[in-house]
């Protein structure tokens, strides 16, 4: 682009006056043209200024300096107002004449006017006229609208108020109240995913109290269904999936466990700013969630979202897999909580949003500290409790031992020797778990504890005799088998060729994770994970030659991966004494780092007893330790599910042009984003940050969090945000529609608790909400999309909510909440690699949608052919298309054909029906009312037609299966049946 640069002046721009009639002579003539709109009497910056600003010239003059031009920034005051390299200033606050910025885009000549014309952006003749009027009245910059804290006069009023003021400013006619049988398929379909039963719609059209539509509305929010509708929303936001997708379509151990997690926490309305610190850092909460039935741990559970990403198992550059992975997280939750695009910074700082690149590599930093695990999903109040019980008993064991023996050795005996080897080891000792502590070393679960076995009593269970004490290691079985545990090493550089684990154990795993890479296995990478099955100690050796210079963590693991699933057997453990790193080969003697004299004590003590010399009888022991193992049975782990657990503070540095390979030379500390509350403020813990991350999240400075997610319920009951653009509140995402009612909404979710259920109950007892889809010609004029909502929107159903209707209405809905997924029905079409053995079946089990098993590699076509979006990022708002392929679906898909069938037989089961009668039948499980005698006359002829096509005598039509099922399917193609009308 050519260089922009200003010419001095002081003067009228060129022909402007004259421009301007011109331009408005046409207008008026030309009615092929969009009418112009009048000018606001006052300008605001964010909704008339900002919009033109960022569409046409903040590529070259905005936020990012990679891309800047003159060194001209529109994007702020200061920028905009400054002495320009040729003197003068774009923008002379209240003297557009005297403005630069005017004199270049009114100019004519194609090296003067900006846009420059190969840009392919015109600013039209409003747009010019709002930036005169703009700098006329002092070219006032405010921060952009989103950054901006709720103005505390919005939480007056109520939401037609708001709306209604809208209406009345822009003279259009409210569309009346909708019937009873429209309001509660409406409510019915928007809170629950399904249509009314009959007898529900019959029950609400014959209450005639004043609270009737209030109690209609409780009893949708309160039922089961309504958990499941609202977790497949948020089930696009964390681009849900239950494989890895890409070469083999590895199985996501335990995502369902996440969905069923979801499922709960909306049923029992969980405030969100508990469900945002879940997500986002759940296994550091101090004050945890349990459930109040089962008493088993929640909050945990929701960092399985970090998990739900893609896949490869063998990616040539791990480095780079990690980069893209890590931008991946970031772009979720970013998008997710925030509304904001922060990954469009880590090639460069952002082109429109005030987000740095350092803002990106600070949530790096936060992501990379992060290291992904089993976890198990049965954690409860009484395993918590039995393991601290476990760990108090084995140390009351120990001192009791200690009583005994310590009265009988010499501490002469044990004195410490610190004399260092003398030779120079030809090895370094990564982990040494001989003495009393794990070190650096990090655990998960419980299997481990949180000491070594070191001073442990082994007793003669028949005799009570004290046989020896346990020399130091790291044991998984310290309370008993099958328990799920992990240690990891702290982040090393890799700089030898090989690392050692001295080790045993059964069914069990030790693994070299580098660069957080987890899909280990061959061709390239299987040499970094081995199977733990030896009785006896083993130097297990890996190969790490051709990763030196990469980022590693040593993981030893009770349990096993089977084709990456997670799998835990009842005699599973596993036990450590040190790990190692070295160049040739493994070392004859590594000597203990520890020089602790308990070591030297229990040493001293081990070889009295051989001896004899030494000799204790501890028979109230044997029965202590009895009582241990019939405790640690209640540790043991059945069922898992793939989440992350804290790993070190690592602070990113920048990667320049987005390359890992090109490195700032200063690391950027972990924090929030800049532009918001807190963003200056680097967190301190010395893991990843996640809960400080929330915590800024959370601030109640922070204008985002809460419009973001009142945005979003709006969205889903309205179909469209008050922000249309729900998962970007950025500067290129569109302005709301109704700034004044966004803020009294986010306002007065934050004064209810965060309550979810709240304030869709009060969205959804709004006269806004409970408008009919009626609209006059006069306002469709006016306003054609609807934006200001004088009606309620016809919206189309979403995938899921077609097929559970076909089920419900077919009567085939099986109801069960809960579970694993329903696997997927294989057409005959859908091949390719990590394909099932089997398929699942065709009805789903009869299952609702969010119960059928979403694989990446084999997803469902119904769904997506009706806009489930492809889970790869977040998907805050749907595409709602109208193709054929969707009409050959209901036609031709053998899942609906066989449900009209279904629903045939059900209604010819129905004796004593008239044919009045049938129709109202399926019309009242289809549409939620009666027929009209037209549209039952229209079905008599239907039927007649049918019968006459299949040659059948049309009084034999009562009880043929076949001509009701095709007037079944043919009503499942309606649009009555698919919209919200």
């Amino acid at each position: 682009m050519e260089k922009f640069t200003f010419m001095v002046v002081g003067r009228v721009y060129k022909n402007m006056g004259s421009l301007v009639v011109f331009s408005l002579m046409l207008l008026s003539c030309n009615n092929a043209h969009e009418a112009y709109k009048p000018l606001p009497k006052k300008v605001d910056f964010n909704f008339d200024v900002r919009p033109i600003l960022v569409q046409n010239c903040y590529l070259c003059h905005g936020p990012d300096p990679s891309s800047r031009k003159a060194d001209l920034r529109l994007d702020t005051y200061e920028g905009a107002t400054a002495a320009l390299k040729e003197g003068g200033h774009a923008i002379v606050p209240g003297k557009p004449k005297k403005s630069e910025l005017m004199y270049r885009i009114t100019h004519e000549d194609d090296d003067k006017i900006m846009p420059p014309p190969e840009m392919n952006s015109k600013l039209s003749q409003r747009d010019i006229d709002i930036l005169e009027k703009w700098i006329e009245q002092g070219a006032k910059w405010k921060p952009h609208w989103s950054f901006i804290k709720p103005n505390p006069e919005a939480a007056n009023n109520n939401i037609d108020y708001f709306v209604n003021n809208y209406l009345d400013q822009k003279a259009l006619s409210q569309a009346p109240i909708a019937n009873q049988n429209t309001l509660i398929r409406r409510v019915s379909y928007l809170l629950t995913g399904l249509p009314p039963l009959p007898d529900d719609v019959e029950n609400f059209i014959a209450d005639s109290s004043d609270d009737a539509y209030e109690k209609m509305v409780d009893k949708y929010l309160n039922s089961t269904a309504y958990g499941e509708r609202w977790t497949r929303h948020w089930m696009d936001l964390v681009r849900y999936a239950e494989t890895k997708g890409h070469e083999f379509d590895y199985t996501i151990t335990g995502a369902w466990k996440y969905r069923d997690y979801l499922i709960r926490a909306f049923n029992d309305d969980v405030p969100y700013d508990q469900l945002l610190k879940e997500h986002l850092a759940g296994d550091l909460l101090l004050e945890k969630r349990y459930n109040k039935e089962t008493e088993l741990l929640e909050s945990h559970i929701a960092t399985a979202f970090y998990a739900m990403g893609e896949g490869t198992h063998s990616p040539v550059d791990v480095r780079q897999d990690e980069a893209n992975r890590i931008d991946n997280m970031i772009d979720v939750t970013s998008k997710t909580f925030q509304g904001l695009t922060v990954s469009c910074a880590k090639c460069h700082d952002h082109k429109f949003d005030p987000i740095t690149a350092a803002d990106y590599y600070a949530f790096y930093g936060i992501m990379e500290s992060t290291r992904f695990t089993p976890l198990d999903s049965e954690i409860s109040k009484e395993k918590e409790t039995t393991a601290k019980e476990l760990q108090e008993i084995q140390d009351y064991l120990k001192t009791i031992v200690a009583k005994e023996t310590d009265s009988r050795i010499s501490i002469n005996e044990f004195a410490s020797n610190n004399e260092d080897d003398k030779k120079s080891a030809n090895y370094k000792i990564l982990g040494d778990f001989r003495g009393l502590d794990f070190g650096k070393w990090e655990t998960s679960g419980m299997a481990f504890g949180d000491k070594t076995t070191l001073g442990h009593p082994i007793i003669d269970m028949s005799s009570g005799k004290l046989k020896a004490l346990e020399e130091g290691k790291a044991s998984s079985r310290s309370f008993g088998t099958g328990i799920l545990g992990t240690l990891r090493s702290p982040d090393f550089v890799l700089d030898s060729d090989y690392i050692g684990v001295r080790a045993k154990g059964e069914s069990s795993t030790i693994r070299i994770i580098i660069d957080n890479f987890q899909l280990i296995r061959d061709p390239i990478y299987g040499d970094l994970t081995k199977s733990a099955n030896a009785s006896e100690w083993t130097n297990y050796t890996f190969n790490v030659g051709a990763w030196k210079g990469h980022k590693a963590y040593i993981e030893i693991l009770t349990g096993e991966y089977e084709e990456h699933d997670f799998r835990l057997s009842e005699k599973a453990f596993i036990e450590a004494q040190y790990a190692i790193s070295y160049d040739d080969k493994w070392p004859s003697r590594v000597k203990s780092e520890s020089n602790e004299p308990a070591v030297k004590k229990i040493e001293t003590i081990n070889k009295k007893i051989r001896k004899g010399t030494l000799q204790a009888y501890l028979p109230k022991l044997a029965a202590k330790i009895d009582s241990c193992q019939k405790l640690a049975e209640k540790l043991k782990g059945k069922s898992f599910f793939y989440g992350v657990s804290d790993g070190f503070a690592i602070n990113s540095p920048v990667f320049i042009r987005g390359r890992y390979q090109d490195l700032s030379e200063e690391n950027v500390p972990r924090r929030f984003l800049s532009a918001l509350p807190l963003g200056d403020t680097p967190f301190k813990s010395k893991g990843s940050g996640r809960l400080e991350l929330a915590d800024a999240m959370l601030n109640k400075e922070n204008p985002l969090t809460a419009r973001v997610m009142v945005n979003r319920i709006w969205h889903h009951l309205f179909g469209r945000g008050i922000v249309e653009t729900v998962d970007n509140f950025g500067l290129q995402g569109k302005l709301p529609s109704h700034p004044e009612l966004l803020d009294h909404l986010a306002i007065k979710f934050q004064e209810n608790g965060w309550s979810i259920k709240k304030m869709i109950k009060y969205i959804v007892t709004s006269e806004t909400f409970k408008r009919s889809t009626i609209v006059n010609q006069a306002v469709l004029e006016k306003d054609p999309n609807n934006i200001y909502l004088a009606s309620f929107p016809v919206r189309r159903l979403e995938s899921e909510a077609i097929r559970d209707g076909i089920l419900l209405a077919s009567e085939s809905l099986d109801s069960t909440i809960y579970g694993p997924p329903v696997p997927t029905y294989l057409t005959k079409f859908m091949q390719g690699r990590g394909r099932p053995e089997k398929s699942g079946p065709l009805n789903g089990n009869g299952r609702r949608s969010i119960y059928q098993e979403v694989r990446r590699n084999f997803l469902e076509p119904m769904m997506t052919t009706f806009d489930r979006p492809i889970p790869f990022t977040t998907f805050g708002k749907r595409d709602v298309t109208n193709v054929p392929s969707q009409s050959l679906i209901l036609m031709n898909d053998p899942f609906v054909i066989s449900q009209a069938e279904i629903m045939a037989k059900k209604l010819l089961s129905e004796n004593g029906l008239s044919f009045e009668e049938r129709i109202a039948w399926i019309y009242m499980r289809t549409f939620s009312r009666e027929p009209s005698e037209e549209e039952v006359a229209h079905a008599s002829e239907f039927i007649k037609q049918l019968a006459a096509m299949k040659k059948i005598d049309y009084n034999a039509t009562d009880m043929d299966v076949e001509l009701w099922k095709e007037y079944c399917h043919s009503v499942f193609n309606l649009k009555e049946f698919l919209y919200l009308i």
